[in-house]
């Protein structure tokens, strides 16, 4: 499938989205952070795409609207590329409120699968659309930060970010 791409500034640093096309739609497939873990080779994200040109135009605006604490939930195609039990796990991610967190065994046990949370992890580390399904509000069973593509310390950003956006009357930016 032909794919495309564009890079957008973020408070977290430069995005790359990826969008994959069909002969129904294009949908988003990716959104990856500099020196993201399991971040493809840049040759797969395909020729450059015009930002303004779906599904790139309404994935800035929502994406601009989340970091302006005006979004708590995205609502884009997207195009998940993964075994079944990944896309099980992030199908899961994408039910998990804006500034809450889950455990991985929690998670797991949401999946019907309680002794599979090293695998929810796994399937976790290996989400290509950060931010959007929100991988980053999976946390250790002690509340711990653990693992993020993205880096620990967007992580902790991140989830700090939506807290504050559940405070009422508070600004963000």
């Amino acid at each position: 499938m032909p794919r495309t791409h564009t890079t957008i500034d973020s408070p977290y640093g430069l995005l790359t989205l990826v969008a994959e096309e069909t002969a129904d739609e294009t949908a988003l497939a990716g959104l990856y952070m500099t020196d993201q873990r399991h971040r493809p080779a840049e040759e797969t994200f395909g020729a450059p795409g015009d930002p303004d040109e779906p599904p790139f135009a309404e994935t800035i605006r929502q994406l601009r609207r989340y970091f302006a604490g005006e979004l708590t939930e995205f609502d884009l195609p997207l195009r998940l590329s993964g075994t079944p039990f990944q896309r099980r796990v992030w199908s899961e991610l994408q039910r998990i409120p804006y500034g809450e967190t889950v455990s991985y065994g929690q998670l797991a046990d949401r999946l019907g699968q309680p002794t599979a949370s090293r695998a929810v992890g796994l399937a976790n580390g290996k989400n290509p659309v950060g931010i959007i399904v929100p991988c980053h509000r999976v946390v250790g069973s002690t509340g711990s930060l653990t693992g993020y593509g993205g880096g620990l310390d967007r992580k902790r950003q991140l989830l700090d970010f939506e807290a504050r956006g559940r405070q009422p009357g508070l600004q963000l930016f």
